[in-house]
């Protein structure tokens, strides 16, 4: 008004202006995405949501999985749907460090800080590969994410906070996390250490986790920092998670399978004498 300026057009010149990846986007797209390439549904959806159109580029970057399904599109998280095809195309879209991907690309640094950091050796590999990293390189991408998500992320601020929550669990959850505690423990050592996690992991298909990455999810956890988990540690972090002020544990996750499976096989064990033919 100052300046007298006046509008050029009347009419918005960018209502129904079609963004990248939009142009060929319909609601059921992700069908294709399954049945052409072999998708999990959830990645199907998640890469049509996020991309558009371009979900096809994507998805022609996604590397076998060496399983019957789903057949291409390997998850850098368990926990999320984003897949290995992605930080090739981020890369190639100009992400040039191991932050931009995990904050700027795949955004998985702001739903969940510790699920980044777990994401962080396969989203290293992979832009080292497109990026002709040297080992340095890689430590140093290493390194700086590590320092964002802590003090950037509030890693460290929400372990502080989480270590200073008091233990609100009722009774019967007490019981159950002390029962998944000591199907862990199988030694009843009174600890969880290092080894029982590779144990742990190994039994769920992750044979190969590096020393460093089974080490930080014992961090995770262990408040004391004397290099293995007590059963108050844990009650604490299962405390945390009750109340929100974490949203993830491995630790915790890989306690509930654990916990799962030792069900499984007890039932197993128990075959009823029907139908055993039994009798005396």
């Amino acid at each position: 008004k100052a300046c007298d300026l006046k509008p050029v057009h009347k009419e918005c010149q960018t209502d129904g202006l079609l963004i990248e990846g939009a142009h060929g986007w319909t609601p059921t797209m992700y069908i294709r995405l399954v049945q052409d390439f072999g998708l999990e549904t959830e990645v199907a959806k998640h890469l049509s949501d996020s991309y558009g159109d371009r979900a096809f580029a994507v998805a022609k970057l996604a590397a076998l999985t060496g399983k019957r399904w789903p057949i291409i599109g390997k998850k850098v998280h368990p926990e999320f749907p984003y897949i290995d095809a992605e930080i090739r195309y981020g890369v190639r879209e100009y992400a040039m460090s191991a932050i931009d991907m995990i904050a700027r690309r795949l955004r998985l640094s702001f739903l969940n800080v510790q699920a980044a950091q777990e994401a962080l050796p396969m989203v290293i590999d992979i832009m080292a590969e497109e990026l002709k990293w040297s080992a340095d390189e890689k430590k140093n991408q290493y390194d700086r994410a590590v320092e964002f998500l802590q003090n950037e992320m509030g890693q460290m601020v929400n372990r502080a906070s989480r270590d200073k929550i008091p233990i609100n669990l009722t009774k019967e959850e007490i019981q159950l996390y002390i029962k998944r505690f000591s199907i862990i423990d199988k030694e009843s050592k009174g600890y969880v250490s290092i080894n029982d996690i590779r144990r742990g992991l190994k039994h769920f298909g992750e044979a190969d986790v590096p020393g460093e990455e089974l080490h930080e999810i014992l961090k995770e956890i262990d408040t004391n920092m004397n290099g293995q988990v007590e059963l108050d540690e844990y009650l604490q972090m299962m405390s945390a998670i009750k109340s929100g002020h974490v949203a993830y544990s491995r630790f915790a996750k890989m306690a509930e399978m654990e916990h799962e499976q030792h069900e499984k096989d007890v039932l197993k064990k128990k075959i009823s004498v029907e139908r055993s033919g039994g009798g005396l």
